[in-house]
């Protein structure tokens, strides 16, 4: 077998031992949501505006046990949903998860996401959670799946950073060491790893990182063996980043977490400083934050397909003209206190709570203020919270 093929075949025992992620497989839907795999949440976080058409196709590239793949199938009613992955045994569960919530609408594939082409047709959001990082070829991987996402589509990217996975690289390769000649034996691994860190002194700097961050995921042994055992893992800095983003030939929309990725909230006390690094590209930007901040684990962002329409609100009878509806990520509604897109709290004022109980995807805005005693300010503020969607006139 070529190393490509190696690579491929390890992994896939990892996950035929190991399904992963080890969510318990449950008879409904699955509780709340992540409005990454919404489409009309993502669409409106990319473009700031409703999209145009939900009886979209989804590709799941890289399904895993169908976590994802789930919450894609029940959070996109109108949608067609592909899920493809490399471990049949995973596949398996998957296929289980999905009959037992009801999410019926999808298409399963035993297949490499390099293998991706043998899919018929284009699709208008590809997810791909947590596997670039662990291909032979991250950049192979990512140019198959930009030949099949639509003009105007959109794809969501999740890979490891390096930053803040310092500590877990230690002791991936200490296992290792310790394993020798029985390193791909995966449950000898998680046995070896979990007696290192039992016998390891509390103040460890490894110890203290597993059980700030990663040990209430990593008493199933599903996810010690994900984090700490996985045969092929590269990890990504801003720089090597945007690298494998160039070389894909698509957008980079944003990141998913953009408040993060603001130089005020660690330099607002140096204005002197923000004022000189004005002149750096984004890119430079985000590497200084980095930097400064290296609490980085991943990265989760989106990438598109021009064209990608974005709506300009600036102007007030562009907004007054457009028919507004409630982000479809919401929960408390109607309440004067909701959780919004992003489970962040909102409090909302009376007019506020009135205004979005008329927001019904039939009234433009304009007309609603005829009879809501509302500014277009606060309308603006509840655009700029992504609590409602607009589309334009």
């Amino acid at each position: 077998m070529s190393d490509s093929q190696t690579v491929s075949t390890a992994v896939a025992k990892l996950y035929d031992t190991y399904p992963f992620p080890p969510e318990p497989i449950l008879d409904e839907p699955p509780p709340g949501y992540n409005w990454r795999w919404n489409w009309s949440a993502a669409y409106n976080f990319c473009t700031g505006r409703k999209p145009v058409k939900q009886d979209i196709r989804i590709l799941d590239a890289g399904c895993g046990s169908g976590v994802g793949t789930e919450y894609l199938v029940h959070l996109n009613p109108q949608a067609q949903v592909v899920a493809i992955d490399l471990s049949a045994g995973t596949l398996e569960v998957a296929k289980k998860r999905c009959q037992s919530s009801g999410a019926d609408r999808v298409e399963f594939h035993h297949l490499s996401l390099y293998d991706v082409a043998q899919l018929p047709g284009e699709f208008d959001l590809i997810n791909c959670v947590g596997v670039l990082h662990h291909l032979p070829d991250p950049v192979r991987g990512l140019q198959a799946l930009a030949t099949k996402l639509a003009p105007g589509g959109l794809m969501h990217i999740f890979v490891y950073g390096e930053l803040g996975r310092w500590e877990i690289q230690l002791m991936q390769k200490a296992i290792a060491l310790v394993q020798g000649e029985k390193k791909g034996d995966y449950r000898d691994g998680v046995q070896v790893g979990r007696q290192i860190f039992a016998a390891l002194p509390e103040n460890n700097r490894i110890v203290k990182r597993e059980k700030q961050l990663w040990s209430l995921e990593n008493h199933k042994d599903e996810c010690f063996a994900d984090m700490y055992l996985h045969p092929q893992e590269i990890d990504y800095n801003i720089d090597t980043l945007f690298e494998l983003i160039d070389a894909c030939g698509l957008e980079f929309t944003g990141f998913s977490n953009p408040g993060f990725w603001q130089l005020d909230r660690l330099l607002a006390k140096a204005p002197d400083i923000i004022q000189r690094v004005e002149s750096l590209s984004d890119r430079q930007k985000y590497r200084l934050i980095e930097l400064l901040d290296p609490e980085v684990t991943h990265y989760e962002f989106f990438l598109s397909r021009p064209p990608l329409v974005k709506s300009d609100w600036s102007e007030d009878n562009s907004i007054l003209q457009a028919t507004p509806e409630l982000n479809p990520c919401l929960d408390g509604f109607p309440s004067k206190c909701i959780f919004n897109y992003n489970y962040q709290v909102i409090n909302l004022s009376d007019p506020e709570l009135e205004f979005l109980q008329n927001c019904d995807g039939n009234l433009t805005v304009g007309e609603i203020l005829a009879t809501v005693e509302i500014t277009l300010k606060q309308i603006r503020t509840l655009l700029e919270q992504q609590v409602i969607i607009l589309t334009p006139l």
